[in-house]
């Protein structure tokens, strides 16, 4: 039986280099948003509030990236899992601590394994989307 395991997580380099392509993205669209980069186990690896973005944004920002990685699905994706299920939908509202249901967090994938996570806040969720996108780009093809 072996007593430990490796898994991979998002290196710094690439948390950096995500967080500076969302800005430029963020930046050409004119508005401020706060972006979170979470390792593996949804722990913060790199952060940017933008001058000007919303303080409460900067708890969901930090939520979607944490949900992504929860279940390795994107934030909007849970809402199509639970909106026909009453059940599940009141359990995952008032049960599970930091879950988002709207657009905004994805999970890092490199090598078809959950890296990381990355969660955008600031602008209606559909700009989030966009912007978390834009960060997404920063990760090389595997």
């Amino acid at each position: 039986m072996a007593a430990t395991f490796e898994r991979p997580s998002v290196s710094t380099e690439l948390a950096r280099a995500m967080i500076e392509a969302a800005e430029q993205k963020a930046a050409e669209m004119g508005h401020p948003f706060v972006i979170a980069i979470v390792d593996d186990s949804g722990v913060l690896k790199s952060f940017s509030r933008m001058d000007g973005a919303a303080l409460l944004s900067v708890q969901v920002a930090q939520d979607k990236a944490y949900t992504a990685i929860g279940f390795g699905m994107s934030t909007d994706a849970w809402h199509e899992f639970v909106k026909d299920d009453p059940p599940l939908a009141m359990g995952a509202a008032t049960g599970i601590d930091r879950l988002i249901v709207f657009g905004g967090g994805y999970p890092i994938t490199i090598g078809g394994a959950v890296v990381g996570g990355i969660g955008v806040s600031g602008g209606h969720y559909s700009q989030d989307m966009e912007v978390a996108k834009a960060g997404l780009s920063a990760v090389p093809a595997s």
